[in-house]
């Protein structure tokens, strides 16, 4: 067992192994390779990719669906025992998680420099596959334009009061949190959380929810990743409301990536690293484009053609490989200050 390792009692260990779901068999494969991946995305995000790899490999696929920062810290806490090969995380802060425990593995460089250098690790151990944009989605029946903050600390104005959604147990949001953090420091990032409490933010369990609530009228506009209103609006072209990109670099425009490495538990590097070049792959990154509204991130492949390119989103100066290390402290904030 790794010495330094976050201790976590039986109790929450076990909350965080019900909270992951059991591991499940996404497709047999026809070979004798099998690939493990503890995945943060959701089942109808991820699967039909790892359904189309196992196909063309015939390499089978054993998954755990969870929550990505549960699931960074219950393979930390599984130490050299972990049964996973791969981790798939919603967002870079988990991941960076398992690469400041030295948890993870150096990907090779020809599938490293499929993407930008901004969406990998410094240290070669992570690369991003897919990316988004936190904004603020709100509705246009209930806000004017002349009410949207220039910045995201305006939300917690008394203006908007009982108005805004978050979602403070979503891992973007906790990246979010944590980029806060390393660009404002920890006493503004407290008073901001806590500002959202005494300003009667209301809180969602995931993004969806909270576009939900901006459409039906709920609240007047949330905190989320800009994907979930292009998804909505594949069902519903009508759907009340839009995506306010914060201006000149805030830190409310934050570009955030899926993420994805091997573990150091990995019983095949080259079978874990080929998984990875396939999300790199142009017909993976036209299903991120094309069905979860995504930004693609390697080189080459276009936006959903209503989406603003990706180099056109002021977003902040921001080394992604920086929001590992906070984890931890990010969520404890998150919770001293009364957001759940």
């Amino acid at each position: 067992m790794r010495t330094g390792r976050l201790r976590i009692g039986a109790a929450a260990l076990l909350a965080l192994v019900l909270g992951a779901g059991a591991l499940s068999a996404c497709s047999s494969g026809g070979g004798d390779d099998r690939l493990t991946i503890y995945s943060g995305r959701t089942q109808e995000l991820i699967e039909p990719l790892l359904e189309q790899f196992s196909d063309d490999t015939g390499i089978g696929i054993d998954v755990r669906y969870g929550d990505s920062s549960d699931l960074a810290l219950l393979i930390d806490e599984e130490g050299d025992q972990s049964p996973a090969d791969v981790f798939l995380s919603q967002s870079p802060g988990s991941t960076g998680y398992l690469d400041s425990k030295g948890r993870l593995t150096p990907v090779r460089q020809s599938v490293l420099d499929l993407v930008p250098e901004r969406f990998r690790a410094d240290d070669g151990k992570w690369v991003g596959v897919s990316g988004r944009v936190r904004v603020l989605v709100y509705n246009p029946d209930a806000v004017t334009e002349d009410e949207l903050g220039q910045s995201v600390f305006d939300v917690t104005d008394p203006q908007y009061r009982d108005r805004v959604g978050v979602a403070p147990t979503n891992a973007s949001f906790q990246d979010f949190v944590t980029a806060m953090r390393e660009l404002e420091g920890e006493e503004r990032t407290t008073e901001w959380l806590d500002g959202l409490v005494a300003n009667g933010a209301k809180t969602y369990a995931n993004n969806i929810a909270i576009v939900e609530a901006v459409a039906r009228g709920e609240i007047d506009m949330g905190l989320v990743n800009d994907y979930y209103l292009y998804e909505l609006q594949a069902q519903d072209p009508d759907i009340s409301a839009v995506n306010h990109y914060f201006p000149d670099g805030d830190l409310g425009s934050l570009i955030l990536t899926t993420t994805v490495g091997v573990l150091d538990t990995a019983n095949d590097t080259a079978v874990a690293e080929q998984f990875i070049e396939y999300l790199l792959s142009k017909p993976a990154q036209e299903f991120y484009a094309e069905q979860s509204f995504e930004y693609p991130l390697a080189k080459g492949v276009p936006p959903a053609d209503d989406k603003p390119p990706l180099d056109s989103i002021q977003s902040p100066n921001l080394d992604l490989s920086e929001l590992g290390d906070g984890l931890i402290k990010t969520r404890e904030l998150i919770a001293d200050a009364g957001l759940q």
